[in-house]
């Protein structure tokens, strides 16, 4: 698709996720249905985790966003990476798990994927966002949602599944 329609999409997709959000918050009690992926490398023997920095730079979260129309929860998670983190790599077709936070005034349900982390772009569409790798240890301490520190753990069994190759870098 030639660059100058990109733009035009996602002015399109931002003015009505801005309306259907203003949309969504009047109605309490609906879940909204996201995607995310835990971006990871394997360093010196050790699982390490790139946390991204939330809009207003006061925690670390994992990037994730809207599963987008006509896109699946990977796919949808892998965009929310590439536009938050500039981070490209493979995304598990397998769910890690699921986790829940208040946003827009209602609940949002994240499911969670694995993304092995090929490439880190020097500039992406969010570059006010931070992003830094973690220790698995600390990348726990960091985030602030109990069950998405509890998927967290589970990591180290994970990759060697999902990804039997990722120990052997």
């Amino acid at each position: 698709m030639p660059s100058e329609f990109n733009g035009y999409f996602r002015r399109i997709s931002k003015k009505s996720l801005s309306l259907n959000i203003n949309l969504l918050s009047k109605f309490k009690g609906i879940i909204i249905q996201q995607s995310g992926v835990v971006p990871y490398r394997i360093k010196d023997g050790k699982i390490e985790v790139l946390l991204i920095s939330s809009r207003k730079k006061k925690r670390w979260v994992i990037p994730k966003g809207l599963i987008e129309p006509f896109m699946t929860p990977q796919d949808s998670a892998a965009k929310e990476a590439l536009e938050e983190g500039g981070i490209i790599g493979a995304v598990s077709p397998d769910i890690l798990g699921t986790y829940t936070y208040i946003k827009w005034g209602t609940r949002c349900l994240v499911q969670v994927f694995l993304l092995k982390v090929e490439i880190l772009q020097d500039k992406w569409l969010e570059s006010h966002r931070d992003r830094q790798w973690f220790s698995l240890k600390e990348a726990v301490k960091r985030v602030e949602e109990d069950d998405l520190k509890e998927i967290l753990k589970t990591l180290p069994e994970k990759i060697q599944v999902i990804f039997p190759s990722s120990t052997d870098d």
